[in-house]
């Protein structure tokens, strides 16, 4: 029997990388010298995710999409993917700022890696005093300038940072420039790729005293140069109920602000449901059982489970993703 399903946390150590995963989500990184990413539910080929416990324990998601099919993802979510887990979930900790990067669309995806494309959004939850982040030009552009800006050592001139802080929410299109800035500790929720081509890496050194690899020829047919107005997503928490922050043929994503008890009817979804814990805690209540959700969590919540109830402790923060086709 399915049930809402907690992976084992698959840890990243990154050269940008800090502690946070350890000091706000509470987990144990070690022995890693730091963690800049923990993939919570993951299907990428070398890192497919876990289950950490029940009946299902110790079955990969590749075994439980092998076995329950339309009963875990959606029989047309199943249809379109197959045994392909469409969505990759991460926390981020950026201890300094992340290279400055493009990921490429389905098309360039599958024509150059045989991979999906790489649309993704975050959701920030904690930042230092005065952290940014650079999402998009902020003027229009063409390849001739960003390839010029790029060799004279002008690109972040042509490129858009913002001071951030906590509940900022962005959506970064596949082909959008973007980069993470130092002391930011984010949600990612994005589709199944590890495609990522690296612009600009501020010129640093690996732990064997080596530059990171550039892909400065692949971005400029997978970049959007136009500027757009706004980046960030304006959004209003509406308590207790769902707060839409985006919507794309990917995934959606709504935020959950609850201090009561707060019934989940999913008979409309036509695919599973993830729910991403990102302060507080409480339980999960399902015919299945009851299960404890706190700061770092992420449950996979099969298709076949249709009714649950979230129970804070007080009040408690989730990121509740789906896929609507």
């Amino acid at each position: 029997m399915l049930y809402p399903l907690k992976f084992k946390t698959i840890f990243k150590d990154k050269i940008w990388g800090g502690n946070k995963i350890n000091s706000i989500l509470n987990k144990d990184y070690s022995p890693l010298p730091n963690c800049g990413e923990t993939w919570e539910i993951s299907g990428v080929a070398g890192n497919v995710s876990v289950v950490e416990y029940g009946d299902l324990k110790n079955k990969t998601l590749t075994d439980l999409i092998d076995q329950f099919k339309g009963d875990l993802l959606g029989p047309d979510i199943y249809g379109k993917f197959g045994k392909e887990f469409p969505l990759l979930i991460k926390f981020i900790d950026a201890n300094e700022d992340l290279s400055i990067q493009v990921h490429p669309d389905d098309v360039l995806g599958k024509a150059r890696h045989n991979s999906f494309g790489k649309t993704e959004m975050w959701y920030i939850f904690q930042a230092d005093p005065g952290s940014s982040l650079i999402v998009g030009f902020n003027k229009n552009t063409n390849p001739e300038e960003y390839q010029a800006s790029l060799e004279n050592g002008k690109l972040m001139e042509i490129l858009n940072r913002e001071i951030v802080s906590v509940g900022d929410c962005y959506f970064i299109p596949a082909g959008r420039v973007h980069t993470i800035g130092k002391g930011l500790l984010l949600a990612e929720i994005q589709q199944t790729s590890d495609v990522t081509y690296r612009i600009y890496d501020f010129d640093r050194l690996d732990d064997k005293g080596q530059k990171r690899e550039l892909h400065t020829e692949e971005s400029v047919e997978a970049l959007d140069y136009k500027f757009y107005p706004q980046y960030k997503i304006n959004y209003s928490v509406r308590k207790n109920d769902e707060t839409r922050l985006a919507k794309c043929q990917y995934f959606t994503t709504n935020l959950l602000v609850l201090d009561k008890s707060t019934f989940k009817d999913y008979t409309d979804k036509k695919s599973f449901v993830i729910l991403i814990c990102f302060e507080g805690t409480g339980i999960i209540s399902t015919e299945e059982g009851k299960f404890e959700i706190k700061k770092g969590d992420s449950y996979l919540i099969p298709f076949s489970v249709k009714n649950l109830s979230i129970i804070p402790v007080g009040e408690i923060k989730i990121l509740e993703v789906y896929i609507e086709i």
